[in-house]
């Protein structure tokens, strides 16, 4: 039976809102439904969450034609891809194994049609691609995503790939946060337990502070905190900003808190509270993805950005 871990409970209890929470533990499972199984083989992306061999937290992505993912028995995912070799996680995914598995949470979302699922679970590599022993499968709403439809340009269609490194953010990459409107966060409970997560809004809902220095608001949602429940007991986290129209990616890695002040809260639109997050490391990954994106169709349930 699903449980919320003490993280989770604490975040709920101070948010008000342990009923609601209560009603929305039904949509963890432990297993994908048929239905679901559907949804993950047409995709041709998945979000991961992990940390590397340092203990840092860093999400990311993986890609293929549809049917790269695969769900041969309801507690299984496999995925028929590896992540690229100047990834972040590249070397903890690729050394892992059925002794030693990596612990990952994941997030599949279809822009065209809004729809989305997480899981979470241990991974280790088979061939060039992983299995993933399903611990949490659970349903999530629509809101807050924008609306995409893809093209697979193929490895001809893509420049050659170059990384930057660096531990804050040049003028160019704070241009490419802040004017972001959809981005992933993984996140890790006290024991390791992934998690990856979506956060959209309108361009500009995520606030450059400094170089090393983010904010963003939480709106309303299911009442899980799944993400704000494991920041409440390891503050280690990950984001993930995809160029939707490149194929290029920012990686950050770092540690967030969330912001309870209801008077920093109320100059935010839409805001129930507030995340910051504080840079320790940056990683960009130029023609990272053969996947190119259209211009976006924002949610209605998007706030307006502050």
């Amino acid at each position: 039976m699903a449980t919320y871990h003490s993280g989770e409970i604490a975040v709920q209890q101070r948010a008000g809102l342990t009923e609601t929470a209560g009603f929305s533990l039904g949509a963890i499972g432990e297993t994908v439904p048929p239905i679901a199984r559907d949804f993950l083989a047409e995709q041709p992306m998945i979000v991961l969450g992990g940390a590397d061999a340092s203990g840092l937290i860093w999400a990311t992505q993986l890609t293929g034609e549809p049917g790269f993912l695969r769900v041969p028995d309801p507690g299984t995912l496999l995925i028929d891809a590896l992540p690229l070799p100047e990834d972040p996680l590249a070397g903890a995914l690729n050394a892992a194994t059925p002794g030693n598995p990596a612990r990952i949470g994941m997030i599949a979302i279809e822009p065209a049609t809004r729809r989305r699922m997480r899981m979470n679970g241990r991974a280790h590599r088979v061939g060039d691609g992983l299995r993933v022993d399903l611990d949490q499968v659970i349903s999530n709403c629509p809101k807050y995503l924008q609306k995409r439809d893809y093209e697979h340009v193929g490895s001809g269609g893509t420049a050659r790939r170059a990384v930057t490194a660096g531990g804050e953010l040049t003028a160019a990459q704070q241009l490419t946060v802040a004017t972001a409107d959809t981005f992933f966060v993984a996140t890790a409970s006290d024991r390791g337990d992934a998690d990856a997560s979506h956060r959209g809004g309108n361009p500009g809902f995520v606030r450059v502070l400094s170089p090393t220095r983010l904010r963003w608001p939480d709106y309303i949602g299911n009442a899980m905190f799944l993400t704000l429940g494991n920041l409440q007991l390891n503050p280690a986290a990950g984001l993930f900003f995809p160029d939707w129209e490149t194929g290029s990616v920012l990686h950050l890695s770092g540690t967030a808190h969330t912001v309870w002040d209801t008077e920093e809260a109320a100059r935010v639109p839409g805001a129930q509270r507030l995340v910051e997050f504080s840079i320790d490391a940056v990683r960009e990954i130029s023609a990272a993805s053969p996947l190119r994106w259209s211009s976006p169709g924002y949610s209605r349930f998007n706030p307006p950005a502050g």
